[in-house]
């Protein structure tokens, strides 16, 4: 019973796979058929395919791919010997039109350089390095070459011409670089600024190339060939350059005076300079000329002041040793120190051996002084603003080689028992020679107070006639008491 249910299993089973087979096949015979046609088809398209390509292949052999342009020229599918001839008859006739920044244009003609063709192994070089197998691939990107034409010219003729061109005859501005400008606060880069001079070599360059590709515009500026800034305003160099000014101007000098004069950032950045080569430098000639207008609004020495006299009344006084007076070059040495350390300080300036005062401000001999009147013939010793001492006296008398001088001095030396000399005379004897007791230096040149035993009075109009050799004649008491209390470097104050 097992073994004949297994038989009828078989037997369906067989029978269902048969049905099967039948049912895909379309009935018996006809799938062997269909197959047979479909393969065919299919190896006729493939032989048309493979013929369409070799065929291609061969074609391009001759030919320029696809998509080949040729010194902006479309040669596609077109032979070398095509290209060739192209190339002559563009020489024929050639003409370039030269165009300039400003407008201007020239043209350059083939018969002008005796341009002519000389035939040109570039185009076969060119079909050489194609791969013609590749040519389905070409419909789907760019060839794009250039090639020299094959031409020669009479380069002396074009020399010439390029020297008579618009661009380089006429008028031309060079171009300025950027460089560090200060803006109020700090330096920043500054904009460059294009000119209209042409590098003559590169313009050159450019010409000869236009004409080897047979070229028939060539735009100057497009082409480079405009001189450039030698920096812009992206250069690191001015970047750097404006970095280092920057470091100077972080200086700050405050001179202390009446009125404190400052010397900052307004002020060095027009010291500040800066060489084509962006290195940058303290224009100490700059500080100098400033320096030397500083002294003369605040040295005091030898100037015209207003002097109130002990008694009250105003005069007039210049000339003498006494004042403030700025050592123009030692103060330049600690500016220039100063500002290139960028450094912050409030100090004095540097002054002259002796060239200080009291106080500044136009009377900058303070409140203790000697007055010395040389029209009232009279002198007064104020300390600390009060008269302590006043006395007749005589002075030089009006000629020139011996009146007294005006201006503010100071004492310079003091002396007891001191021998004044005089000149030596033609016959080589001393124009005088005389022990004083008192001897209170104001020049270096021999005027000073000292006691004058010789004179018969003092005060009035005996200086006219009875007058010294410059120096302030005084009583033996009154220089006396004059020397003990006088100081060294009072003021002394002699006007008329």
């Amino acid at each position: 019973m097992r073994r004949y249910q297994r038989k009828r299993l078989r037997k369906t089973n067989e029978d269902n796979n048969a049905e099967i087979e039948k049912s895909e096949t379309g009935g018996t015979g006809r799938a062997s058929g269909a197959g047979k046609k479909a393969a065919l088809t299919a190896g006729a398209a493939a032989g048309i395919l493979a013929a369409a390509y070799l065929g291609g292949a061969l074609f391009f052999q001759f030919h320029f791919l696809p998509n080949t342009t040729v010194n902006g020229r479309d040669f596609s599918a077109r032979s070398a010997e095509t290209l060739e001839s192209y190339l002559r008859e563009e020489v024929e006739g050639y003409e370039l039109t030269v165009s300039g920044k400003t407008g201007d244009t020239d043209l350059i003609r083939g018969s002008e350089i005796a341009l002519s063709y000389e035939g040109n192994a570039e185009a076969e070089e060119l079909m050489e390095e194609q791969n013609a197998f590749l040519w389905p691939g070409a419909f789907f990107s760019d060839r794009v070459s250039r090639i020299e034409t094959g031409v020669k010219y009479d380069e002396a003729l074009l020399d010439e011409k390029i020297r008579t061109l618009k661009a380089v005859t006429g008028e031309q501005t060079e171009p300025v670089s950027a460089a560090p400008q200060f803006d109020g606060s700090q330096f920043v880069p500054g904009q460059e600024q294009e000119g209209t001079a042409v590098d003559t070599e590169i313009l050159t360059e450019q010409v000869r190339k236009s004409i080897s590709e047979l070229d028939t515009e060539l735009d100057l500026e497009e082409e480079g060939c405009y001189k450039e800034p030698k920096y812009t305003y992206e250069s690191p160099e001015v970047q750097a350059a404006c970095d280092a000014m920057n470091q100077y101007c972080r200086a700050s000098i405050i001179y202390e005076l009446d009125q404190p004069v400052v010397v900052d950032k307004a002020l060095i950045s027009g010291w500040l300079t800066v060489d084509e080569n962006m290195e940058v430098s303290l224009n100490t000639e700059a500080v100098r000329q400033w320096l030397a207008e500083f002294g003369k609004q605040y040295d005091t020495v030898g100037k015209t002041r207003t002097f109130t006299t002990a008694d009250g009344l105003s005069a007039e006084v210049s000339g003498g040793t006494y004042g403030w007076e700025i050592d123009e070059e030692a103060e330049l040495a600690a500016l220039t120190a100063d500002i290139e350390n960028g450094a912050s300080v409030t100090r004095a300036p540097a002054y002259c051996e002796n060239g200080t005062a009291a106080v500044h401000g136009p009377q900058d001999w303070g409140s203790t002084y000697v007055e010395v009147d040389l029209t009232r013939q009279h002198m007064w010793y104020v300390k600390d603003g009060s008269v302590v001492m006043e006395a007749d006296i005589v002075t030089g008398k009006p000629t020139p080689d011996k009146e007294t001088p005006q201006g503010v001095y100071s004492i310079l030396e003091m002396k007891r028992d001191k021998v004044l000399l005089g000149d030596i005379k033609a016959n080589g004897q001393r124009e005088y020679e005389t022990l004083v007791a008192y001897w209170m230096r104001v020049t270096w040149t021999g005027i000073g107070f000292h006691d004058a035993t010789w004179q018969t009075a003092f005060g009035g109009e005996r200086y006219k006639t009875a007058g010294s050799h410059g120096c302030i004649n005084m009583s033996l008491s009154d220089a006396g008491r004059l020397y003990k209390m006088l100081e060294m470097y009072t003021p002394v104050v002699m006007h008329y």
